[in-house]
């Protein structure tokens, strides 16, 4: 499927003004305005239009196996993290008979450039049947649970890849017949190579049980404010974000990467401060999506990249000059087409990839999905995989 391509300068009068760091030199304070080309990344959704194996899958985080998560880094290697993934093969745009589902996969991508020679896609195998890398094993897991996965990164600290997966337990046959039960750290050494079997998985309490106005868990973006990552006015703390309730409200915690593991180090923003007590996080902003991104600017803002309302057709930047906030109001990146093509179509979690993209640009992501999948994927084959957009900033 083309994308239209679309050509935006967005511009807004000044209506915020903020306090500037002692970490970052901060030349820039408006939160409100961003000058910026947008196009479709062809060459990248390409890359995952696929017909034999792994031919869809949503989440995709990419994580830079060197830890510099910098624009033009050109990174060796990227794990490429993914969700509920679709195996089988496609011939002539026909689905055949004996594609499944898995619930994860990883991909594994050598330099970043978007070439189907550079990919490798994994899952692990149990009696010769295809399933996800991380089935849960954690001590609250129970039979049938299944794994969502959330971003991560390299933590040259600890010698170890860490991502965040959400614990999922399906609870009926509905279109979201499912709930969150659950908060994990997935651990790989650095030496590990798939199907990571010598991973470890740590139970967290970083998920917020309640009503629908109020549970929530973290995971939905990490940003490693650190040297190691390439970025030179870094604090070193890892900010890692976190979404809650109907609204979409977004929450941030931070920890040294070397406490990663110490989950009492961990500390939230409370609107205020830094506090130790989770149940004293505060909301930094709303109406993002369940994943989503904080990449630093060259200008000393940070932008914070999501799909607007959760599954809205928008793809949607807030600005800030600190990684906790306060953000500023929603700039329209990209309206995405694809709801339009078909009538279940829905798009959702869009998110940059700055170790992805080249200088002064963010590749972007989003999902694609249908809300009568079952019945699409036979018709709509391909669906179900990511599309991408780049950002060139002025």
């Amino acid at each position: 499927m083309n994308l239209r391509k679309d050509i935006i300068i967005f511009s807004l009068p000044l209506l915020f003004a903020c306090k500037t760091s002692k970490n970052v030199t901060v030349q820039n304070t408006d939160l409100t305005t961003l000058h910026f080309t947008a196009s479709s990344a062809t060459e990248w959704t390409n890359l995952f239009y696929r017909k034999h194996g792994w031919f869809g899958a949503d989440g995709i985080f990419s994580i830079p196996m060197n830890s510099i998560d910098t624009a033009g880094a050109n990174n060796p290697e990227t794990m490429i993290l993914f969700s509920d993934t679709m195996l089988g093969d496609i011939i002539n745009d026909s689905l055949q008979p004996g594609y499944l589902m898995i619930h994860n996969s990883v991909a594994l991508l050598k330099n970043t450039e978007p070439d189907n020679s550079n990919i490798h896609f994994y899952w692990d195998t149990v009696n010769g049947k295809p399933i996800g890398l991380f089935t849960p094993n954690t001590p609250n897991s129970k039979k049938g649970d299944y794994y969502w996965l959330g971003d991560g990164f390299a933590n040259k600290d600890l010698n170890a890849t860490y991502f965040f997966a959400f614990r999922i337990r399906d609870t009926s046959t509905a279109a979201f017949g499912f709930a969150e039960v659950g908060n994990t750290i997935i651990k790989i050494p650095f030496s590990s190579q798939p199907p990571f079997h010598d991973q470890q998985q740590m139970e967290t309490p970083f998920y917020l049980s309640g009503t629908a106005d109020t549970y929530g868990s973290f995971g939905a973006c990490v940003f490693p404010n650190t040297k190691d990552a390439g970025y030179k006015n870094a604090d070193g703390y890892v900010y890692v974000y976190g979404v809650r309730g109907k609204e979409k409200n977004v929450m941030v915690a931070r920890v040294q990467p070397q406490d990663f593991e110490h989950f009492s180090k961990w500390r939230f923003w409370d609107g205020a401060t830094w506090n130790a007590d989770i149940n004293k996080v505060a909301n930094i902003t709303n109406n993002a999506s369940n994943e989503l991104s904080v990449s630093p600017l060259g200008d000393g803002r940070y932008a914070m990249v999501f799909q607007t309302d959760g599954i809205g057709k928008t793809i949607g930047l807030r600005l800030s000059n600190h990684p906790e906030g306060p953000y500023g109001p929603i700039i329209n990146l990209w309206n995405c087409t694809e709801p339009d093509s078909v009538k279940n179509f829905v798009v959702y979690n869009a998110k940059a990839h700055p170790n992805l993209s080249k200088p002064n640009e963010l590749l972007i992501s989003y999902n694609v999905n249908s809300f009568d999948f079952w019945n699409d994927i036979k018709t709509h084959p391909n669906l179900y995989r990511p599309r991408f957009i780049t950002i060139k900033l002025q």
